[in-house]
């Protein structure tokens, strides 16, 4: 991630931290981490943002943000999973910031839900066996 996306983010986030919790607003710890426990919560309040309500993602105007609803490419937990670890064109890496628990949690949820329907479960070793901490 360059300094730029990276003071953005950081700006972004610590902001979030003076302002009350709202449904929907991501809440960050001191250590600049997201507090969000559940799949859905997290996806609700971090990625929702770019990937649009329900997943269904944004390819007009200025922004591209792919759909995670429907999406094939979510078939296989490893593509998500390296994903969230290493960020992707405009998304950034979320490695610093989401635990490996909540990686497991966010790739659950979103397998399962949003028009999708992959039955596998991610697991923990999974995620840590890709993101080398």
């Amino acid at each position: 991630m360059n300094k730029l996306t990276l003071s953005a983010l950081l700006l972004g986030m610590s902001s979030l931290v003076t302002y009350p919790a709202v449904a929907g607003t991501p809440t960050v710890s001191e250590s600049g981490s997201f507090e969000q426990k559940t799949g859905e919560d997290l996806f609700n309040s971090i990625c929702q943002g770019c990937h649009m309500e329900g997943g269904k993602g944004v390819n007009t105007g200025a922004g591209f943000y792919p759909a995670l609803a429907n999406n094939p490419r979510l078939s296989a937990a490893g593509y998500p999973i390296f994903i969230l670890l290493n960020g992707l064109g405009g998304m950034p890496s979320f490695k610093h910031y989401l635990s490996d628990e909540q990686i497991v949690e966010v790739v659950n949820y979103i397998r399962t839900n949003l028009g999708n329907d992959y039955p596998e479960k991610t697991t923990l070793e999974e995620v840590k066996s890709m993101s080398n901490r």
